[in-house]
């Protein structure tokens, strides 16, 4: 039996807006909290009327990152995801608001699915409200892809010499094209490598999130637990850093007379001991190939709970990216020179914002009123839903931490008790299409991750696809599923075989319409389609992982069924399960 981790916490559902709270006390020269959601850390003296707006965000316990680099001089707001999860785009969206000045808003995140889908949600929501938006993904990680799939990199420590350059250009009153090209400018001259030699265990929980032998070591870890590029023995601090230095020299191209910053990274538990023994032997590479470290910051910078372990980063500088560098900031996590620091202030100018679109109101009379599932009994199909994900998570965070980072149980029962919260307050006339956008939208903003913009956009597709009915009948129902599982393909752009939650709703959807199209009825249809996605939920055993995390652990995937796809299964036995209930 594994032992639980220790951590001093209340409760593992608190622990973000908890953390907020103390970080923002502990910090109120510099930040406050603004928005609806409580999750976007805003630098006081940052935004300003004319000036682009610089929002980073990403999953918590990787602190400081990312609000210790809210302030003058560097980023304006953050958004806070929940533990290893992306920020939803209603937290991103408070944090673009927040740091509106007109000039448009850069959005910067670390290449991540979750961290993708949400920030280009929020993207999209926020350039529909007047504001330009861009937004950029760092992808320093050597380890996580080949030099010719460089744009599939995760992004790790290398955020920090990003977010720094694109946060000085912004400050120096850039305009919005030319902060993304500096923020682009400085990820293409960055590269890192880290070591991992212990896990960490997620507040939910408390258990290790991979397993690693006591004498080994994990070459190119990401910071969530991924897999990296091998297995060793663990060896000399020497010996690690030589490794880590070697493709990052290579990839950089670094020869005599350059200039670089240098960044060694802790984990979460690696000692200063150990950081600056690795510092020393970065420095005596450097100097023996006559490279100029021309800054260096040792310490933890981008964290990854408790894991054991350093990562390298270097920034190969050009003037450019220099000036950047030097320039003036002051944040929780970092100060550099001395950054002109106005009056405590969170007051600017009303933001310009386009009349949001209209409601759409639903003409009860003119809905197709044939089938047994009314909106009373689809409400009570998803709150099976929601009971069997609370009881299944842990079991679902067991199969994700052999293939990710182990949070998948947690992050579905924090969307599903979402939903059900808002199911309770529904009001009694609401039609089924309706129920689904308001699950989707509680879904979305309570969990962010990947799963919250795939399931929120299955259920709009299925909640579109069902607009013209008061009631499910079989062709209905069929269509409902085929709607969540079109949803899911738009809004990832998995496909069938990547190992995804795809596998299961793919052959859930065509089994549906096959059994619809024979006639059969809304119990057919469940069935049918239930059937479908456990098949194809064990299949994806046999499977190689080609989308997400679990990508990076290529043949070491075979043999794991796929907690997306598992999850996908139980939702469609829990509808079928109900709906059969609801007919005795």
């Amino acid at each position: 039996m594994t032992q639980k981790t220790k951590k001093l916490i209340n409760a593992p559902e608190d622990i973000i807006p908890e953390f907020i709270e103390g970080f923002v006390g502990a910090h109120a020269d510099l930040l406050v909290v603004e928005g609806p959601t409580g999750r976007a850390v805003v630098a006081r003296h940052g935004p300003r009327d004319g000036k682009v707006g610089i929002v980073i965000g990403g999953g918590s316990g990787h602190e400081p990152a990312f609000a210790g680099y809210v302030g003058r001089g560097l980023a304006d707001a953050a958004a806070v995801g929940n533990v290893f999860a992306s920020p939803s785009p209603e937290h991103i969206l408070d944090a673009g608001r927040a740091a509106d000045g007109s000039a448009g808003v850069l959005f910067l995140y670390g290449n991540y699915t979750g961290d993708v889908l949400n920030f280009s949600m929020a993207a999209e929501e926020l350039q529909a409200e007047g504001t330009p938006v861009k937004h950029f993904a760092v992808t320093d990680d050597i380890a996580s892809a080949p030099y010719d799939r460089r744009n599939e990199r995760r992004g790790v420590a290398g955020d920090f010499f990003v977010f720094k350059c694109a946060g000085a250009a912004a400050d120096l009153g850039e305009d919005l094209d030319s902060v993304h090209a500096a923020a682009a400018l400085a990820n293409d001259n960055c590269r890192s490598m880290g070591v991992a030699l212990g896990a960490c265990s997620l507040p939910q929980t408390g258990a290790p999130n991979f397993e690693i032998g006591p004498e080994d070591m994990e070459i190119g870890m990401g910071i969530h637990g991924e897999p990296g590029m091998r297995r060793d023995k663990l060896a000399t601090a020497d010996t690690v850093t030589d490794l880590l230095m070697e493709p990052i020299l290579t990839e950089l191209n670094l020869g005599k007379s350059d200039r670089v910053a240098a960044l060694v990274n802790g984990l979460g538990a690696t000692t200063q001991l150990e950081l600056f023994v690795i510092y020393r032997r970065v420095r005596q590479i450097l100097g023996a190939r006559g490279i100029e470290i021309h800054a260096n910051w040792v310490g933890e910078f981008a964290t990854s709970l408790e894991m054991a372990g350093a990562s390298v980063t270097l920034l190969k500088l050009d003037d450019r990216l220099g000036r950047l560098l030097d320039h003036p900031c002051r944040t929780p996590a970092l100060i550099v020179g001395q950054a002109e620091i106005a009056a405590p202030t969170t007051q600017r100018s009303e933001r310009k914002v386009q009349a949001a679109r209209k409601e759409i109101v639903i003409d009860r009379a003119s809905l197709a009123t044939s089938g047994k599932v009314t909106p009373e009994t689809f409400v009570g199909m998803m709150q099976a839903v929601a009971d069997t994900i609370r009881i299944e998570k842990d079991h679902l965070s067991q199969l994700d931490g052999v293939l990710g980072d182990g949070d998948h149980g947690i992050t579905m029962d924090i969307g599903w008790t979402a939903v059900r919260q808002k199911l309770e307050a529904r009001p009694d006339e609401e039609v089924i299409a309706a129920t689904c956008e308001r699950m989707a939208h509680a879904f979305l903003t309570a969990v962010g991750a990947s799963s919250g913009p795939l399931y929120a956009s299955a259920l709009r597709g299925a909640g579109s696809a069902v607009a013209d009915r008061l009631n499910l009948d079989g062709a209905a129902m069929a269509a409902w599923i085929k709607g969540m599982s079109d949803g899911i393909l738009a809004r990832g752009g998995a496909k069938l075989g990547d190992k995804t939650m795809i596998d299961a709703w793919l052959p859930a959807a065509e089994a549906a319409v096959k059994a619809a199209r024979s006639g059969g009825d809304e119990l057919a249809v469940l069935t049918a389609a239930r059937d479908a996605a456990k098949a194809g939920a064990e299949h994806t055993a046999t499977l190689e992982s080609k989308r997400g995390r679990s990508a990076k652990l290529g043949t070491r995937s075979v043999g794991h069924i796929d907690p997306g796809a598992l999850s996908a299964y139980m939702i469609i036995r829990a509808m079928t399960d109900a709906f059969r209930e609801a007919l005795v």
